[in-house]
């Protein structure tokens, strides 16, 4: 298998080619006629362990499949899934692998990588996690005799944020006695803006803040470190040692760049340069979420990651959700020409699925050049947005229902949920199943849906808008990471088929680098040498406006 797969135009291809004959046959035909078929939803839905996935709105027919199964064996599907979960390069600009799913094997598991066995090391990292993690949830952080630890802060950005926060917020249910009197907070804006609200309520004396930082060099994160480190100096006038070990923890790639900011070596925790960012919640980036719902939960978390890996390595494309799904990704997008995305749970503790879903998508398929450094010939990655579905319903389904962009969408909901609790609870989970289907079917059949015409043109709806329904038996600690494996592993089959490597993302560099140059330029007299003129015109506006041209703008000044 080449590495630089991507230098052969994949629209030559013979299976690219009779796949696009297919679709041009199968445009002109309506959702409300395709699903007229007594046997679509046997033909087209799919079932893993706890989780069901239904194809059945799709503008696909079985055959489709069986084309877009043919295609993703053109592209050498099942060679790349082997080389991704064997450690092979696939991250190919970087030189490293994609290991991600190694977070997730079971101890009596082996994965050789240069000699040596991972998981006896990935197992050792999570044992240094449940400790402190036992440490915190029993009031004992290192030993100290004073107050306990009862308020935890994350500091990251990016997938040292996103994650834990969906994680946590999804599996609150599940927070075992020991942890209820933690609270967590998490922090990730640079301007200051979280911290600055947050330590106005916080007692300094029993917070521990969480430094999450890859590199140990993001200057988001450390910026906010920094404010942290001086408020808690400031309040408490420890000597800075003193201080740091009892206050922080670092959770990090590079441990050499932690213990110089002035984190012991014993108050770090570990993850390897092979797990990016918005694959890290399965590593020790997951601290906040095993102190949310505990390490057991924890665990029952990675092992329902593992069971969706097994499934995607093992299972027959033709009956495997994350080629499946992936592939009538690229069925919509390249043969449809749908290039919006929307992502909609119907379960309020999934609110931040759509946020951690855009960046997994996006940072990772957002490219336009492929592994060979040619351009694409293909779109790539759509747009992707969500909200949860009932505050989504009054907000942007307007244009879903009758608005001129086409956009493909993914509800997701549990069956079951509330059954250990009152009628009125359970009565209001069915109202989210109830409006969960009504809003894909009415996005299907349109009009058809009641069968009934639209008495003026403005209530028409066309439908004819596809969409694949999540069914989660119920959200657990193990369905919620099948379901986040599910979508990690929907975008590593799609850049195989677009020739693309989505475990880099040079595309946020260079606006990194400039934002250095900017901060430069923002504490000198005549920092806009060298600009443009319009980032000069903005530089000397704000240095009126904040009076560092000799002259102070009076408050209200419009200039």
């Amino acid at each position: 298998m080449n590495m630089a797969c991507g230098s052969n135009d994949l629209t030559t291809d013979i299976c690219w080619q009779a796949l696009s004959t297919h679709a041009e046959a199968l445009k002109p035909r309506h959702l409300k006629d395709l699903m007229a078929d007594g046997g679509r939803f046997q033909s087209l839905s799919f079932r893993h362990e706890g989780l069901l996935l239904d194809l059945s709105r799709q503008r696909i027919v079985p055959e489709t499949l069986e084309r877009l199964m043919s295609l993703a064996q053109a592209s050498e599907l099942p060679e790349w899934i082997a080389a991704l979960f064997a450690g092979e390069p696939v991250n190919d600009t970087e030189k490293r692998p994609a290991l991600h799913s190694a977070l997730r094997l079971p101890e009596s598991a082996s994965l050789q990588l240069e000699g040596q066995d991972l998981v006896p090391e990935v197992h050792a990292n999570l044992a240094r996690m449940a400790e402190m993690v036992a440490q915190l949830h029993q009031r004992q952080w290192r030993g100290y005799t004073g107050e306990p630890i009862d308020t935890v802060v994350n500091i990251g950005v990016g997938g040292s944020d996103l994650g834990p926060v969906m994680a946590c917020r999804a599996l609150a249910d599940f927070q075992p006695e020991a942890a209820r009197g933690l609270s967590i907070h998490f922090v990730s804006s640079m301007d200051g803006s979280q911290l600055a609200g947050l330590l106005d309520r916080l007692n300094p004396a029993t917070t521990l803040f969480i430094v999450s930082s890859k590199s140990f060099t993001t200057i988001d994160t450390l910026a906010n470190a920094e404010t942290a480190r001086r408020w808690l100096a400031d309040a408490s006038g420890m000597a800075d040692a003193v201080l740091v070990r009892r206050h922080f923890v670092a959770v990090t790639a590079s441990p050499e760049k932690a213990a110089a900011w002035g984190v012991p070596e014993d108050n770090q925790l570990h993850f390897w340069d092979w797990t990016g960012g918005r694959y890290s919640l399965w590593s020790t980036i997951g601290f906040p979420i095993a102190l949310k719902i505990g390490m057991e939960n924890f665990r029952r978390m990675l092992a329902g990651a593992h069971g969706m890996d097994e499934h995607f390595r093992t299972a027959e494309l033709g009956e495997n959700l994350p080629v499946l799904m992936a592939m009538v990704g690229v069925w919509n997008i390249n043969l449809l020409d749908y290039h919006a995305h929307a992502i909609l749970p119907y379960d309020g503790r999934l609110a931040h699925l759509p946020a951690y879903l855009e960046q997994l998508e996006m940072e990772s398929n957002g490219k336009s050049i492929r592994r060979d450094g040619s351009g694409s010939e293909l779109r790539t990655c759509p747009v992707l947005w969500g909200e949860v579905g009932p505050n989504a319903q009054h907000a942007f389904y307007q244009l879903l229902h009758q608005g001129t962009e086409p956009v493909m969408s993914d509800f997701i909901v549990p069956v079951r949920r509330y059954e250990a609790q009152s009628e009125t609870l359970q009565r209001q989970h069915q109202l989210a199943l109830a409006n969960c289907l009504a809003q894909a079917r009415v996005l299907a059949l349109g009009d058809a849906a009641l069968d009934a015409e639209p008495p003026t043109p403005w209530q028409q709806y066309s439908g004819n808008q596809p969409s694949t329904v999540l069914l989660l038996d119920e959200l657990s600690p193990a369905t919620f990471g099948a379901l986040i494996a599910l979508y990690e592993h929907k975008v590593f089959v799609q850049s195989v088929i677009w020739g693309i490597n989505p475990f880099d993302q040079w595309g946020v560099e260079l606006g990194k680098k400039m934002a250095t140059r900017m901060l430069e330029a923002l504490g000198q007299a005549d920092g806009d040498q060298g600009m443009d003129r319009p980032t000069a015109g903005l530089l000397g506006e704000i240095r009126r406006l904040r009076g560092c041209d000799g002259t102070r703008a009076s408050k209200g000044d419009k200039g």
